[in-house]
């Protein structure tokens, strides 16, 4: 059996999507549904059984699953940039990932593959090499950032990443990330305003190196994720940190032009100022540095991003359907 945590969510629920396309269906998703729309990220996925997390974690560390698990995907976490709470994101993120690592290590086999983020980077300053030295000069901008920098860490001092693999995903967006409200992608937000006013809204730069829209980010398509991510799966030898990224920045405007160009319409781009409250967590740039993931024999190259957005645009936003559909393709 794979568990799959977060299988409700965006990155979660397309691992089973793509789980399914193996033809894997002996899986278990886990999450907390509660009153979200996220269930429907499940309609058309097949899968054996479904757990409440906080059920799914005291039915684990009671024993209840010893010898049964093969391995264990973990997605499930707060991914909002924005979450204030601190205390909750550090038991939801930080502590109950650690509770996870801990019963994987007491068994004797198995895989433990979970999600490491971007945000652990911060500005960038001390660039964006997935080299577990570097840890400890990584300064997150936000506290999300932070829980998931605290479990790198301690992984890497109980010597936990020789037999885990943590990824650190950049910029993902693609479909089923229709229940995530402002942490959406900007493709997703921005796609209503250019069918239907014909303009889409960046954030003016504050920054006099960096033009409006002209701030970057190593965009990588859900579909490349699924890939990237499945290929751990396949190869357990391959423990420790790693990127999952395109290894190229592109820029807003990048995006704008290649939306536009996907739904058939003229580029017009409004510049709006950035929140007050954001402009000293704003990362200017970010790019994956994929050679650590090449170096391990994975070659696929990632699908450019006017080819993603089109993809996105055109099977997904327009027909509103996510990756289970049976009409995308």
């Amino acid at each position: 059996m794979i568990v799959v945590t977060g299988g409700a969510g965006f990155i979660g629920s397309a691992l089973v999507w793509g789980l399914n396309r193996r033809g894997a269906d002996d899986l278990l998703v886990v999450d907390r549904l509660r009153d979200t729309e996220k269930w429907r990220n499940l309609v058309g996925l097949r899968f054996a059984d479904y757990l409440d997390k906080a059920v799914f974690i005291e039915r684990l560390e009671a024993g209840d699953f010893n010898g049964r698990i093969e391995a264990i995907l973990h997605l499930g976490a707060c991914s909002s940039t924005t979450e204030r709470d601190a205390d909750y994101l550090m038991e939801n993120n930080t502590r109950y990932t650690a509770r996870l690592a801990a019963w994987h290590l007491g068994q004797p086999r198995g895989r433990l593959i979970y999600a490491s983020s971007a945000a652990t980077y911060g500005d960038g300053a001390q660039g964006y090499r997935d080299d577990e030295g570097a840890l400890e000069a990584l300064r997150p901008l936000n506290m999300y950032g932070y829980s998931k920098h605290l479990f790198d860490q301690l992984a890497l001092r109980r010597g936990w990443l020789a037999r885990m693999a943590g990824l650190k995903y950049f910029n993902v967006f693609g479909p089923n990330e229709y229940h995530k409200g402002e942490m959406r992608s900007v493709m997703h937000k921005a796609y209503a305003g250019v069918v239907g006013e014909g303009r889409m809204r960046l954030f003016r730069s504050h920054r006099p190196d960096y033009g409006d829209g002209e701030q970057q980010r190593d965009f990588i398509y859900i579909k490349d994720v699924v890939e990237m991510t499945l290929y751990f799966l396949d190869h357990p030898e391959l423990n420790g940190l790693f990127n999952i990224g395109t290894g190229l920045a592109r820029s807003w405007n990048d995006v704008a032009r290649a939306l536009f160009a996907a739904a058939g319409r003229p580029v017009n781009i409004e510049y709006i100022p950035m929140p007050e409250a954001l402009r000293g967590k704003y990362q200017y740039h970010t790019c994956a540095d994929m050679t650590k993931l090449r170096a391990a024999g994975y070659a696929t190259p990632a699908t450019p991003l006017e080819a993603a957005v089109g993809d996105y645009v055109r099977n997904y936003l327009q027909p509103g359907c996510g990756l289970a559909d049976t009409t995308a393709r």
